[in-house]
């Protein structure tokens, strides 16, 4: 018997069909998502749903199942850090996000959303998930996909320090640098290993960026990668916890190097490893961040205690699971 319908926008997406993947057995699991003309769909042709909706039918939906609808897990949002229509952005990424926010509040619903690392910009004013109207207020996102989630964390914010009604629960992930099956459809946003592996499996060379700041070696940039399994296992618990709340960091709180990455996927596929190193591109090169890395210590002070995986498991795992499989998807 499942335990209630748990609406999971996004659902579609890379992160969304890899949540709806883990809930499906317990929960009767309603997809909310476009999914296009492209092969977005095997995302969840596995999966047994209790039914799809599109974006423009939500509201409709929301009033029709209230009652038994017991969450919201929303990762549905314009995730291009390259977009620059900010009125598609804002309307995808802010008002929607709102909407669920003040619907949860009125029907005592939980909320579960997709904040992201592009909240903390360059990351001189560090990587610490302060909630606080005060410590958001010091982050400057450099791109309008960035500031839109940041945006929409200092709503929330606003609204808890005003008294306003609120969901039972709420939970805003920053998700950090995510891989895993079922990210095939983001084209350029999809991450470096599943980029650079049809050419490590043809056993051809890869390109990095090259550094352009002395502190750091070509392919010395460092990036806080997580595997989808983990966060998926942290959506879980907190479907598991309701009484935790609270704007939290998802990523390993270890840096890695893009060199440590192109590696792991070498040694996953048996070759040995072959880098060139290229100009990164004048467009992005000064808003290019060279270092990124969770704080995570307000998600262990909650209670989160399971390891997260270590890069060389994970990327192991994704090649010879999927990428160098038949199907490839989750």
């Amino acid at each position: 018997m499942t335990q209630g319908t748990i609406i999971v926008t996004g659902g579609a997406g890379f992160i969304g069909s890899n949540i709806v993947a883990d809930l499906c057995d317990d929960y009767d699991v309603v997809v909310c998502d476009w999914l296009g003309s492209d092969d977005k769909w095997r995302n969840l042709a596995k999966r047994d749903l209790a039914d799809i909706v599109f974006p423009e039918q939500l509201n409709d939906f929301l009033a029709a199942r209230e009652d038994d609808i017991i969450a919201v897990v929303h990762m549905g949002a314009i995730s291009s850090t390259t977009e620059r229509d900010a009125d598609l952005i804002l309307k995808s990424n802010f008002q929607l996000s709102k909407h669920l926010w003040e619907w949860s509040g009125r029907f005592s619903k939980r909320l579960i959303y997709a904040s992201s690392a592009a909240t903390y910009g360059n990351g001189t004013q560090g990587f610490v998930d302060d909630e606080s109207r005060d410590g958001l207020s010091v982050l400057k996102p450099l791109n309008a996909y960035g500031w839109s989630k940041h945006l929409f964390d200092r709503y929330v914010a606003r609204q808890l320090a005003h008294g306003a009604l609120a969901p039972i629960q709420w939970a805003g992930l920053k998700f950090f640098n995510v891989y895993g099956p079922n990210e095939y459809h983001k084209g350029s946003m999809k991450s470096v290993i599943a980029q650079i592996y049809p050419d490590v499996a043809a056993g051809k060379s890869v390109k990095l960026f090259r550094s352009h700041n002395p502190q750091y070696a070509d392919g010395g940039q460092l990036r806080d990668f997580v595997y989808i399994k983990d966060c998926v296992d942290v959506v879980r618990w907190l479907l598991n916890k309701e009484d935790c709340s609270g704007l939290f960091n998802l990523g390993t709180g270890n840096a890695r190097s893009f060199k440590d990455l192109a590696t792991a996927v070498f040694g996953a596929a048996g070759q040995e490893p072959k880098i060139e190193y290229i100009d990164t591109p004048i467009e992005i090169r000064d808003k290019y961040q060279y270092f990124t890395q969770a704080e995570m210590s307000k998600l262990r002070g909650a209670g989160y205690n399971a390891p997260f995986t270590e890069l060389e498991a994970g990327v192991d795992e994704y090649v010879k699971g999927f990428l160098s499989s038949e199907d490839g998807y989750k």
